[in-house]
């Protein structure tokens, strides 16, 4: 099955300060952490979280409108055998509660089961980051060896 590419351009705008843009015009801020823009780091957990958020809300929220919809996304930086630096492990910590009725009581009921399908199998962001995934760097449209 042929896949879209998904395709997001930064841009510099100042000293350790950068703009994220898609395709539809959409934009994100991001820096070194010196100021109260995301940093690199804390988009790729906010991109966890999001994306494992999206696969349990879009179930859910069709039997019942969530009283609370939480996800903490934390990750523990490390430095590797390599000596290079990554997240381990990144956890999500998922509070999504409901009211007290038939429509709450059956969303409830599927949230855990949601929750390990997206892990499983439907959050794109998590599968990649847990996967062996090949990234490619480029300066001018060649690949660095």
């Amino acid at each position: 099955m042929p896949s879209a590419t998904k395709k997001v351009t930064v841009f510099r705008r100042g000293e350790g300060r950068y703009v994220a843009t898609n395709a539809r015009g959409g934009q994100v801020r991001l820096g070194n952490g010196a100021d109260d823009d995301f940093t690199p780091v804390e988009l790729l957990l906010a991109a966890i979280g999001g994306c494992s958020s999206v696969d349990v809300d879009n179930v859910t929220s069709r039997r019942d409108e969530p009283e609370q919809f939480e996800v903490v996304v934390s990750g523990a930086r490390i430095v590797d055998e390599a000596g290079g630096n990554r997240l381990d492990p990144v956890t999500l910590d998922f509070a999504v509660h409901f009211k007290d009725t038939e429509e709450g009581r059956e969303a409830a009921g599927l949230v855990e089961r949601l929750v390990k399908l997206s892990r499983d199998k439907e959050c794109t962001v998590a599968r990649t980051v847990s996967a062996d995934t090949q990234v490619v760097f480029k300066v001018d449209g060649q690949p660095l060896d």
